[in-house]
């Protein structure tokens, strides 16, 4: 009879259906299975789930059995939503954009990592030339991953390959290619990419797979491909499993790849093959070859500014670097370089014009933007600096955020009475500060005896020392926060805040910068909307109650570990990009006096730098300052863009003082979701910040996480 049992059961088995291949994904998704684990139990190969999953194949017995009960079981577990699928229809012929962002991705790639330009002209304007359509391509769209929840999984939607010929990007800005030659990309899209060898990578990316993304200005360029290499995918291509040379952090110029690379007719910029290489031919009518790298094993991701994200699998990799992609820009570096990129992609420094009185196109200046490479100012260079040598000492810039602690002993007796300390972070204060900020544009000029102009970009000497503050606050004219002992040179934004102290400041001498404009305007528009869009999708939004809006920062980074990742990466570009603008020499070989690679570009600008970091200074302490006015608050510690204050509460709700009809009072720190608003960095017992303040450690450093040594994290 068990005989007769198992024969009926094996006949339905053959006569069962399974479910649909993008079901079948989201049934592994939903109960967090790997496809390597799937394959395990199965008896599989990885590759095989994958092409389950993608229509490709299907399974045989014995495996499709057990491959169906599995199906059966987690169905059970993980219904799908009431709401019926979308019909299947051929993808639009326009490139694929991420989640719910109508932002094209970014473009672009800064002088000293681009290959030499083609010729000035509009032909070296326009978009790189398709491929053509694939004839090998194998492409399935499924449920794009990290689709918020509840909104069900959207219907498989495989690519029309003749209506989408006409888009050089129809395979959206990057893939994510795997040790079994399937590269991931965007919206759930899976391609089969067969290169063996870098070079045959290159070609493949240039020509097959339809990858780039549109430029952010008219004036400058499309997005060249990108291609992550997972571990398993760079042990395919001959690459080591890690960079063994620390100092250059690159592979050395004879090793095979790159030796291959070379025979093959390909050239690497000057970075060399390191983490984020760029591989290029010379551009040739009008039409750039460039294929940029990010090598995982090599490091590519800096998990300070991705968290986690090396360790997601391929698919939800790559569509997190494709929403920062569809956000920010396609990455190309580290979140530094990117932030530098962002820049010259919104603001590009030449266009092409007609030659006055003839015929020929040449490079012009883009309105607006930086156009050449200047050196600073003497205040405003860095030590290692040419023109820094036999600078007087003193006679420096020094402008950088607050680092600073009250004097313990001028704690009233009623803030010793209190029970907590409150951490207020300004949310993306950089970023604000360069809001509508006036900066040079070109070269400074020096002017003896100038009259101060708050709307003139430059760096003044002035003495500041005699004017008195509340000891409470840190003095907003300096970095440590002590008062200045005599004169020194400052940027605008600062000399402008002593003026609107009441101060009547008289400059000397100054370095200042005629041509000047809000060159970060469109920088800082572009990350603030893919800050907001980041955060939406973690539940916050702008105009959200106080309570509802803390509570929501309460859980945001656990609502999506991908979209925590974006997050830290996008608050990363900024600052990093901020940074950059003074980057200093790399590498042991450099001697100071001697020039450095990055002054040849026209983003190196320390000027720049020290006038977003006085200005975001100065918003933190005019904060400050209208809470001692408005409410007798002061900080215990400050830094950067964090303030602790002492409370009875444990909550920020606790501390902030409210107008008699119940607003936040005005000027002051207010909770939001929004650039300049604040919100909630830590609580501490009060005991824990009075030892460290008697120890002379700063509790705005460590209120976060509770660390109680110098720099412990």
């Amino acid at each position: 009879m068990s005989e007769l049992f198992e024969a009926v059961d094996a006949l339905v088995e053959r006569r069962a259906t399974l479910p649909p291949p993008a079901e079948r994904e989201r049934l592994r998704k939903a109960h967090g299975l790997t496809r390597e684990q799937v394959a395990e139990a199965l008896g599989v190969r990885r590759t095989t789930v994958v092409n389950w999953e993608a229509g490709r194949t299907e399974p045989r017995p014995p495996q499709r059995q057990a491959y169906m009960r599995l199906l059966d079981r987690l169905a059970a577990l993980h219904p799908a939503p009431a709401e019926p699928a979308e019909p299947v229809r051929p993808a639009p012929a326009e490139p694929r954009q991420s989640g719910k962002s109508a932002e094209s991705a970014g473009s672009g790639g800064p002088p000293d990592a681009a290959p030499p330009p083609a010729a000035a002209g509009p032909a070296g304007t326009g978009p790189r030339a398709s491929g053509g359509p694939a004839a090998t391509r194998a492409a399935t769209r499924t449920t794009a991953p990290g689709r918020s929840a509840g909104r069900g999984p959207a219907a498989p939607r495989a690519r029309a390959q003749d209506s989408s010929a006409g888009s050089p990007f129809a395979d959206g800005p990057l893939v994510v290619l795997d040790g079994d030659g399937t590269a991931y990309g965007v919206g759930g899209l899976v391609l089969e990419c067969p290169a063996k060898t870098v070079p045959e990578l290159v070609e493949w990316a240039l020509g097959e797979a339809r990858l780039g993304a549109e430029r952010l200005h008219p004036a400058g360029r499309d997005a060249d491909p990108l291609v992550v290499l997972t571990a398993a995918a760079a042990a395919r291509l001959g690459l080591p499993s890690e960079l063994e040379d620390r100092r250059t952090w690159r592979l050395p110029e004879d090793h095979p790849v790159v030796r291959r690379i070379t025979r093959a007719g390909w050239r690497l910029t000057r970075r060399g093959f390191g983490p984020w290489p760029r591989i290029y031919r010379p551009a040739a009518d009008g039409r750039r070859r460039c294929v940029q790298l990010a090598v995982l094993p090599f490091g590519a991701l800096d998990p300070r500014s991705w968290p986690g994200a090396e360790q997601l699998p391929a698919p939800r990799l790559a569509q997190i670097l494709g929403d920062y992609a569809a956000r920010v820009l396609t990455p190309r570096g580290s979140c530094a370089v990117n932030g530098l990129e962002l820049m010259t992609a919104l603001r590009p420094p030449t266009r092409p014009v007609r030659e006055e009185g003839g015929d020929r196109w040449v490079p012009g200046p883009v309105p607006g933007s930086l156009s050449a490479a200047v050196d600073p100012a003497p205040p405003e260079a860095p030590e290692e600096h040419p023109v820094a040598a036999g600078r007087p000492a003193g006679q420096e810039l020094d402008e950088e955020a607050h680092d600073w602690i009250r004097d313990p002993q001028l704690l009233t007796d009623a803030e010793c009475g209190r029970a907590y300390a409150v951490g207020l972070d300004v949310n993306m204060a950089f970023a604000a500060a360069a809001n509508r900020l006036p900066v040079g544009l070109g070269a400074p000029v020096h002017v003896r005896e100038p009259r101060f102009d708050k709307k003139l970009p430059g760096c003044w000497y002035a003495d500041l020392s005699g004017i008195g503050l509340d000891p409470r606050l840190p003095n907003p004219f300096t970095p440590h926060g002590d008062p200045p002992e005599g004169p020194a040179w400052y940027a605008t934004p600062t000399l402008a805040y002593a003026v609107e102290l009441g101060h009547d400041v008289r400059p000397s001498e100054a370095w200042v910068r005629p041509e000047h404009g809000p060159y970060l305007d469109p920088w800082y528009q572009r990350l603030r909307d893919a800050y907001l869009a980041t955060m939406e999708r973690l539940g916050v939004t702008p105009g959200m109650p106080e309570a509802e809006f803390l509570a929501a920062m309460e859980r945001h980074r656990r609502a999506d570990p991908g979209q925590a990742a974006v997050l830290s990466a996008v608050k990363a570009t900024v600052k990093g990009g901020i940074g950059k603008l003074r980057e200093r020499p790399q590498g042991r070989g450099h001697r100071p006096g001697q020039r450095w690679p990055a002054l040849e570009r026209p983003t190196w600008r320390p000027d720049i730098r020290a006038a977003v970091i006085a200005s975001a200074r100065v918003n933190m302490h005019r904060k400050m300052r209208k809470l001692a006015e408005g409410a007798g608050l002061y900080p215990v510690a400050v830094l950067s863009d964090c303030a602790v204050y002492l409370s009875d509460g444990p909550s920020p709700l606790d501390v902030l003082p409210r107008t008699p009809d119940g607003a936040p009072l005005p000027g002051g720190f207010r909770l939001g979701v929004n650039p300049g608003m604040a919100k909630h960095e830590g609580t501490r017992s009060l005991l824990w910040a009075a030892e460290l303040l008697d120890a002379g450690h700063n509790p705005a450093r460590h209120i976060k996480t509770g660390g109680a040594g110098d720099g412990e994290e």
